[in-house]
Parts: C-alpha cells; structure tokens; sequence
C-alpha cells in the first residue's frame, strides 16, 4: 500500500467515481433542547432495527474543484490502482487542516486504510506546522465516528444542516502536537 498525493485530473475524477455509500447498523441521534437560560444539545448511539445502506451526502464534482484551488488529495494505491482518498485543506485561520471526504473502496475496507490515511495527513499537516487535524461525517456514519475516536479524535461540534440533503454533520478534532 502507498499513500501519496494525486499528481492529475485524472486521479481526482477516479477518486471521485469510487463507490462512497456504506452500511451501518447505528446513528448518532442529536437532541436538542432550547429554554430562555440555556441550550442543551446532545447526541447519542442508537442501534437501528436493520442495516441501513447510506448514500453519500456531497456532490463529489467539487473534489476536482478544490484540488484546482489548492486542497491536497491524499490516495491510497494497492497495485496501482487508486482504492481510496481523503480530501484535505489547511485553514490558516484556524491553524488547523480540514479532512472534508474520505473514502475507501468497500472491498479494501477493514485493512487499516482509512487510519493509514489519517496519519498521513497528520504527518503531512505537521510537516507545514499545522496543529489541528479536524473531520467531519453524518451522524449517520458510524464507522467513520468509530474510527474516529478510536485514532483519539474529540467531538468538537456540529452543524444541523451542513450537507446540501441536509444531514447533520458532525465534527472531530485532534492536536497534532
């Protein structure tokens, strides 16, 4: 397995084309409570009754666009051919990078991919001082929030109608230091 970044187009629209829907057995159901002195908002795991097949939330025509402005795509090769990718864009601001899509095919799911992927871009962050690594998924993806806090990612945030289906999107962040 080698993990590099794209060097064309051409890599981004396969990146692109690669299947990015999952199944899950479990969501993070937000409830949120609002009184004149407070707001509480929380998120729970719910086991759902049946497997769920989830389709991905973003339109990935973009991905070309923001490899064009700058973001670096990150891809994991097997044999030469391209079996997933993350998406990452330094957000100077912030001092933090952002990992908006990561996607592994569902054949080479399991194998460690997704956390090879991880880590090299945390290296790759810390390699441009960058100090913060954040993720984003749905609440629905469980095994993206799995693998989350299992690599010691924190629950930073969400927003209640971040994706274009209008999804919840949910935030992790880890320190890079």
């Amino acid at each position: 397995m080698i993990i590099r970044l794209v060097t064309g187009e051409d890599e981004v629209r396969t990146c692109a084309v690669l299947d990015h829907s999952y199944s899950t057995d479990h969501v993070w159901q937000m409830d949120a409570r609002e009184r004149a002195e407070d707001v509480n908002v929380s998120f729970r795991r719910v086991r759902l009754p049946r497997t769920m097949q989830v389709q991905y939330p973003r339109c990935l025509d973009e991905l070309v666009f923001r490899w064009k402005q700058g973001d670096a795509i990150l891809v994991a090769e097997d044999e030469g051919r391209i079996v997933g990718y993350l998406d990452l864009a330094i957000q100077d601001d912030q001092d933090a990078g952002w990992a908006r899509n990561l996607a592994v095919a569902p054949r080479f799911r399991r194998r460690g991919i997704g956390t090879t992927l991880l880590q090299a871009a945390a290296d790759w962050l810390r390699r441009r001082k960058v100090n913060q690594l954040l993720i984003e998924m749905t609440t629905k993806n469980n095994p993206a929030i799995c693998l989350a806090k299992k690599l010691g990612f924190s629950f930073c945030g969400y927003n209640d109608r971040y994706y274009a289906n209008h999804d919840i999107a949910i935030f992790f962040v880890k320190s890079l230091r």
